[in-house]
């Protein structure tokens, strides 16, 4: 694994489409290799979202390709997903997915500053990401309820799971940015930085039930919300 590089992380644009092939096949190949599913995209697809500078696509220092990510709307721009994060194997875990969240993340505010962004991930470190720049867990009911969204997880391996808890969990955790109601990114940042344990188990398993007898329900404020923040994300995050 190469270590100590230099990336570059663009805008992507009709320049890059001839990466679309290899975009694809690494998004395949490494959800294979974790055992998790993905809405499958095809080149054609990706190279639109580049067309219509929906994108971010990332170099080494040599100009090899080293990542990439893209914009997707729904709801008539009211709800915006960063989909497709995907770092070549030889670039991993050298900062470099943190770098392309960031830039999707910009771009996403900067084209569609009023929308909600939100995402899906059975990865911890993707949580890890999307909490220190001030997305919170939520229930999938926050989630864009546009059908289009939602027909793009039927190439996931888990969609029968999706199904039959009709649409409101699965294997993913959902997670969202409002710009009109959010917490702090140094909040977010914190909440998983003290329970990133609980949640790497509970991310394997999806056994949230015994999160159950930590969790005291009473503890209300005035407005009938719960009193502590950290429990408040919790129970978001697994339906309570």
């Amino acid at each position: 694994m190469e270590t100590q590089q230099t990336f570059q992380v663009l805008i992507a644009d009709e320049s890059h489409l001839s990466f679309a092939q290899i975009i694809c096949d690494e998004m395949a190949s490494s959800a294979k290799a974790r055992g998790t599913g993905i809405a499958k995209r095809s080149p054609e697809y990706i190279q639109l979202k580049m067309r219509e500078g929906k994108a971010v696509i990332a170099f080494n220092q040599d100009g090899v390709w080293a990542g990439f990510c893209y914009i997707e709307t729904w709801g008539h721009g009211e709800y915006v997903a960063n989909s497709g994060l995907i770092v070549s194997p030889n670039f991993r875990k050298g900062g470099l997915a943190k770098m392309i969240k960031r830039k999707i993340f910009d771009l996403s505010r900067q084209k569609y500053p009023e929308a909600k962004i939100f995402g899906l991930t059975t990865g911890l470190a993707v949580m890890k990401i999307n909490s220190e720049l001030g997305y919170e867990p939520v229930t999938y009911s926050e989630l864009t309820q546009d059908e289009a969204f939602w027909a793009g997880c039927k190439s996931c391996v888990n969609y029968e799971i999706l199904m039959s808890k009709e649409r409101k969990n699965c294997m993913c955790t959902a997670m969202l940015f409002d710009p009109k109601d959010h917490y702090q990114p140094q909040e977010t940042k914190e909440f998983f930085e003290e329970k990133k344990s609980v949640l790497e188990r509970l991310l394997r398993f999806k056994q949230w039930k015994f999160l159950q007898p930590f969790l005291n329900k009473d503890s209300k404020d005035k407005d009938g919300k719960p009193a502590n923040k950290s429990k408040k994300l919790f129970q978001q995050i697994f339906n309570f």
